[in-house]
């Protein structure tokens, strides 16, 4: 089991790439009102488990791209999961909630909600996994500056009367032309002895984290275009921490250019690994 409470902070530069678009506001990368870049919670989570899985390690929440197993859902995999479990498991929902939670490491890491069909032989409709790992939605240290280009598709979407290109063969792309995005995690002792999340696989996330973007090149990001500087972890010497994770995130404080000042805090070393 995880013994010791853990901190961290995830450092990545962002050149000409959209490293995470908003699909309400035309695919334009995420922006907060103030102007800051923005990283969805949900986003990093996604990449975190495309690394873990990467790694050898199975995973609930699969991609489309990643799926390994042929499932086409969250429902087929847990139903098919399900039909493994014994009657007397299935009538416990600690006992399914422990079993979930050692076959999937995405699931004892950041949790997960379960549902049951009627008639499952178990006492509740569905079941709630709190995981010990949690990770902020990342934001960048200044204002950014989105570019647009237009783009010329290289054919036709429809058949058009007189043979030339309709219209919708145009397009525009968005990028962040130059940026450094922060984002910082904990992750709970106390939490991790109900999921099982142990020491190991903390390991793995830290691990995960080094290579966050590698492996999820795409038009909007090619490769090289968003990078992890440092990732900064701290290690408390107790499962409550020496500090509040506030403090320890606080203490953490970043430049436009990547540029990186920790306070220091009494007691409390922090591993930087260079990315």
């Amino acid at each position: 089991m995880l013994q010791n409470k853990i901190d961290f902070a995830v450092i990545f530069s962002v050149k000409n790439a959209n490293p995470n678009g908003d699909p309400l506001g035309g695919n334009r990368p995420r922006t907060t009102s103030d102007g800051l870049g923005e990283v969805s919670d949900v986003c990093l989570k996604r990449k975190i488990r495309n690394r873990l899985q990467e790694m050898g390690n199975d995973i609930f929440v699969q991609s489309d791209e990643n799926n390994n197993d042929g499932k086409k859902s969250l429902s087929d995999r847990f139903n098919d999961f399900k039909s493994s479990l014994s009657k007397d498991d299935l009538k416990d929902k600690n006992s399914v909630a422990g079993k979930v939670c050692e076959n999937w490491i995405d699931v004892r890491s950041f949790g997960q909600v379960f549902a049951f069909k009627k008639g499952d032989d178990v006492d509740v409709s569905s079941l709630g996994v709190r995981g010990p790992v949690t990770i902020q939605s990342a934001f960048s240290v200044e204002p950014i500056t989105i570019e647009s280009i237009q783009i010329t598709k290289s054919v036709n979407s429809e058949t058009t009367k007189d043979g030339t290109k309709d219209s919708s063969t145009m397009g525009q792309k968005h990028r962040v032309s130059k940026a450094t995005y922060v984002t910082y995690g904990s992750i709970s002792p106390q939490l991790a002895e109900k999921t099982g999340f142990s020491d190991n696989d903390a390991e793995k996330i830290k691990e995960a984290l080094q290579t966050l973007f590698e492996g999820d090149e795409s038009s909007a990001r090619p490769s090289g275009s968003v990078c992890i500087e440092k990732v900064i972890w701290f290690k408390h010497n107790s499962k409550s921490g020496q500090f509040s994770s506030s403090k320890v995130h606080n203490s953490v404080q970043v430049e436009n250019d990547g540029n990186v000042t920790i306070t220091p805090l009494d007691g409390l070393k922090p591993e930087i690994i260079e990315g």
